[in-house]
Order: C-alpha cells, then structure tokens, then sequence
C-alpha cells in the first residue's frame, strides 16, 4: 500500500496546558511552522471542581485553559477552544458505561484516540486549512517504504503508542509527535529553555470524566443496576459467596473479594449475563490465548498467514512473544509463547515488531 508523503505545512496543535503539549507547541513555532493552538472543552460530570461552578473536564479545567491560552499568547500563535462535550459524552462516556454494564473493562483512552483526537478533532484541523495535527503524545511517526509507521516512543516509561493503535495511514499521515523522540526529563528542560510556566507541572493519571477520580461511584450513580450483587462461583459453577457489583472487581485481584478459602483466590473471570463473578488459584489466571476484534492494522493490510510478534495487554504491561494468527479482517487469536496473566476484556491488545506498532484490538475473550 503507498501513502504519498504529505510535507508538513500548518499545523494545529491540540493544547492542554501541560508540558507536553506545549512544548510540541514551542518546538514547531521554533521549527519554522505556521502553527495554530486548539484546546477541546471535554464533557464532565456535574459537580466536578471547577471555579465558574460548571462542570470540568481534567483535561480543560479554568487553570489549564488559562495555561493553554497564555502559552499560545507567548509563542504568538493563534488560539481557539472547540466545544466537544456532546461528541465526548456520545463516543467515551457513554462508552465507557456500556462497556462495563456489558462486564468487560472497557478503556476509554484507547477510544478517546480512535473518536476525539484522531477523528473529531483531526476534522477541526483540518476545517483550520491546517496539513497535520500535533499532539504532546509521546510516540513516533516515520515514513518507510512507502507508508507510514508507528513506533514507541524514546523514552519507554511514557510511551503512549499502546493508545494509538488505532491510528491508520490517513491518521498517521497528518500526525506530529514533536516530543515522541525526547525523553520526558528532557522535553521538561526544554520547558524551562522556552520558559513556559509549565515546566514542573504533573502529568494527569486519572479518567478526566470524574469529579472525584472514583469511577466505582460514577458508575452507581449513572447505571445503579450494574452494581447489582450476585454469586461468586468457581471455575465448575460451585457458589463461594456474594459480589458486591461487577465493576468493583477486576482480572487477576486478589484482595478484596471477600471470601474466605484455605487457598488464596484470584479473580479470573465474569460474566454479566448471569451477574457471576468467577475466581480460582493462581494456577488458573493465566490464559495461554485470546481474541481480538475491532483489529486495525496500522499499515492498512491484514496479513494473511500467522506470523510472530509481540504483544501488550495492558498499558503498562510487558509486551509478551506470541502468534498472532489473522481470524478475518478485524480479528485475530494471540497464542502466546507462555501463558499471560491479566488479559482482560475490553482492554486493547496491541501487536509490536520490536517496537514498530503494527495493530491494536480489543480483547473479546
């Protein structure tokens, strides 16, 4: 497949007020580019803390804005704010809800890629007359034999291209990463070269929807039917107890369930249609196997034999070896060299050629 390269001219960047952001913002600018500032207003909860009184987004709160929009003032780039609480609440949200109200543990960042940054507002980009879009993402872009690739990021304790495994040519064509190939001690001194105010701000860990970062309470409070109780069972049906609601447990934990038994126990499964919780000793939390869906392979071509690669189930997880075997255009079965714990539903699976990102999907089972 050729993906012609597309020579970067203006470019949008996606500004939050943090350092990553804006320091891809100053490299452009010193870099010659035409650039233009763009912040998203992200739906939020009511309630969440915000000094107008309105609900706000941690990825938009009046601080960040105020930041966003006094960096952009200081690199004499032009800045605007786009409305995205309704396509927000829609596409995540809602998501978000439906995934664990269906049992799995559904990530919302994965999908806040594929619908908000690498769609909606790729689209708002490019309605700007801009030719790419940049983000503070810490991932790499490289154009090789004619298309476009994703790599992980310079520094592997920041990596984000897990969550960008969405992306394909006509996304990665328009992309920027400018701190994707700088370790983030780095891309903090080069903060305090442009003097942003930003240089010693933390970075943001928590679902940026939550008013007070418990996702167990806005669950109860959204869809109070999803922490209905049920059984706890073995792994042949035998009932050892009640759950408390399914969202409140997941893959692999083993405190907390609370059952006693002469064996630790480990959760290894649910299943919503029957408001089961299943768990079982170690021996039976690993899984030698799974199956992805939605697969998107990232150069735009599904192989057709079984090949082997590497392959992260979680964002903060080893990429392990395995076989990844092509089940259809959108889905594939992972056999792993070695059993992996924690492979959990409606968590990306993302396959890597060391650390070229080749595909990314949703485990199904």
């Amino acid at each position: 497949m050729s993906t012609p390269y597309l020579e970067p001219k203006r470019v949008v960047v996606a500004m939050s007020g943090g350092v990553d952001s804006s320091v891809a913002a100053a490299l452009l600018v010193e870099q010659g580019y035409e650039v233009i500032g763009l912040m998203m207003r992200l739906w939020s909860e009511p309630g969440a803390d915000n000094t107008s009184g309105n609900a706000a987004n941690k990825c938009c709160t009046p601080e960040s804005m105020g930041n966003a929009r006094y960096i952009a003032n200081q690199l004499d780039i032009p800045f605007y704010v786009v409305d995205t609480q309704d396509v927000f609440r829609r596409k995540i949200v809602n998501f978000f809800v439906d995934g664990y109200s269906n049992g799995v543990t559904p990530n919302p960042c994965v999908e806040c890629n594929r619908h908000i940054r690498w769609d909606f507002l790729l689209n708002k980009a490019l309605e700007f007359g801009a030719t790419h879009l940049a983000t503070g993402h810490y991932a790499q872009v490289k154009y090789a034999e004619d298309h476009y690739q994703l790599w992980r990021g310079v520094d592997r304790h920041k990596d984000q291209s897990y969550v960008l495994s969405v992306m394909g040519q006509q996304q990665l064509q328009r992309a920027l990463f400018p701190v994707g190939g700088i370790p983030k001690p780095e891309v903090r001194k080069l903060a305090e070269k442009f003097n942003l105010p930003v240089a010693k701000k933390q970075d943001s860990q928590d679902l940026c929807f939550l008013k007070d970062n418990d996702y167990r309470r806005f669950l109860r409070d959204n869809a109070p039917n999803i922490m209905d109780h049920g059984e706890i069972v073995d792994s042949s049906g035998n009932v050892l107890g009640e759950h408390l609601g399914l969202p409140n447990y997941t893959i692999g934990q083993r405190r907390g369930i609370g059952i006693a038994a002469a064996h630790p126990l480990y959760v290894i499964g649910k299943n919503a249609q029957a408001n089961t919780l299943i768990v079982g000793p170690k021996a039976e939390l690993g899984t030698p196997s799974l199956i992805a869906k939605r697969v998107n392979w990232v150069d735009g071509i599904t192989p057709e034999a079984p090949f082997k690669a590497l392959v992260q189930i979680r964002y903060k997880a080893q990429a392990r070896p395995a076989t990844i075997i092509p089940t259809g255009a959108h889905s594939i079965k992972v056999e792993f060299d070695e059993p992996v714990r924690d492979a959990t539903p409606g968590q990306a699976a993302v396959v890597y050629d060391g650390d070229r990102c080749i595909a990314g999907g949703i485990i199904f089972e």
